[in-house]
């Protein structure tokens, strides 16, 4: 006779090893957004092979000159001015591109796909890590989380994110909402493993769900 005990244990150990698998798999996995129809890839790494297509210059030290260096001006402004310069660029040049590929330094490049895209790695990429936390910028995790900190709002907060330069790199702002983001998770007495920015001058802390 059959221990269907053991047997239903085992399997429910498989399951969860399963899972385990899976979401290791998916650890620091993200679907980024598109800019101007373009997917945009800031501070991550597309898991789809490519070549770069050509190196996207930008106007951001025009505009650090003309300001004198400070403006109110976020990530996502400073994506979006990328994006602009790459699809004018492309044009000028005749040189097509998939996608734009932002380090996080004031450098991108446009880049275009080996193979086709599918639905195992359409629009997704491996986030970099700032401090030990997943940092998604302009980008959603693949896994399913819970928003436990939120750095928005308020005159506190506006005035820590509306005082950098033009000059910062988009990597030395986020390593600042990062900060903020600890700092309110600390008075909190919350914990979270990533970081999520999706535009404007804001930023969450979340925990991922199983």
């Amino acid at each position: 006779m059959h221990d269907y005990k053991s047997i239903y244990t085992t399997m429910l150990l498989f399951v969860a090893t399963l899972c385990s698998v899976f979401a290791q798999d998916n650890s620091g996995v993200a679907r980024v957004e598109k800019i101007q129809g373009v997917e945009t890839y800031v501070m991550s790494e597309p898991l789809r092979e490519y070549d770069v297509a050509f190196k996207v210059e930008t106007g951001l030290k025009m505009a650090s000159l003309a300001t004198g260096g400070v403006v109110n001006e976020g990530v996502s402004d400073k994506a979006e001015q990328f994006i602009r310069h790459a699809v004018k660029q492309g044009k000028k040049d005749n040189k097509e591109f998939d996608a734009v590929l932002i380090s996080g330094s004031k450098t991108a490049v446009a880049i275009k796909f080996k193979t086709q895209a599918t639905e195992q790695n359409k629009g997704l990429a491996r986030v970099k890590k700032v401090d030990g936390y997943e940092l998604y910028v302009l980008s959603e995790p693949v896994r399913e989380y819970d928003r436990v900190v939120d750095a928005t709002g308020g005159l506190k907060a506006k005035s820590y994110f509306t005082s950098g330069l033009v000059n910062n790199s988009i990597e030395e702002d986020m390593a600042q909402f990062v900060k903020r983001v600890k700092k309110e998770a600390a008075e909190d007495k919350k914990d979270f493993e990533a970081v999520i920015y999706s535009g404007g001058k804001s930023a969450i802390g979340v925990k991922f769900k199983g």
